[in-house]
């Protein structure tokens, strides 16, 4: 299970490209509402999405990977939820896949402190957050079970690296080739 945390403000094409290609892959990916009633959640652009659950309905013993989208104000929303810091924080220490994406691994992912000794990137200009992390200029950087990204650019690559770590690199090509992607990491 998959579970992709959408606070207000959140970046469109990083919080459903990922979902896309996952459930492409076969994989049972969730879109989870942390704000509001969780129902529907408004992206930074003005775009509505109904949800699959409500955060309060997410079962963390059964999630194989937790995803953050970026966006302003979304990434903040978000690390502003204890809620959500405690269930990233659950993933990672139980050995989880922990993933963000564009302003996420800096404010949220560096603000917690779990980049310290890892290779990671995020959206430019906003490396100084990823506290002891080694920055890397890429569009997506996999450092053991966290993968980062840098932003809708990155979004793609996002994606087919989160597939290939839950379905193997030989799926990830064949999503990547489906939906007409030259994966480059």
């Amino acid at each position: 299970m998959v579970y992709v945390l959408l606070a207000e403000g959140f970046e469109e094409v990083e919080a459903l490209t990922p979902v896309d290609l996952l459930r492409r892959a076969g994989v049972d990916a969730k879109l989870v509402g942390v704000t509001g009633d969780g129902r529907e959640v408004c992206g930074t652009h003005g775009i509505g999405i109904r949800t699959d659950l409500a955060m309060d309905e997410a079962d963390w013993d059964k999630a194989d990977m937790i995803v953050l989208p970026g966006g302003m104000p979304g990434t903040n929303n978000l690390y502003a939820d204890k809620r959500v810091t405690d269930a990233v924080r659950k993933c990672y220490d139980e050995g989880k896949y922990v993933a963000a994406i564009c302003a996420a691994p800096s404010v949220i992912l560096g603000g917690m402190g779990l980049l310290k000794g890892r290779k990671a990137t995020c959206y430019p200009g906003m490396e100084a957050g990823m506290t002891g992390a080694t920055p890397l200029d890429r569009t997506c950087v996999v450092d053991g079970r966290l993968i980062t990204a840098c932003g809708v650019g990155g979004a793609l690559d996002f994606g087919c690296a989160l597939v290939s770590a839950l379905c193997g690199e030989e799926k990830a090509r064949r999503i990547a080739a489906e939906v007409v992607h030259n994966v480059r990491r």
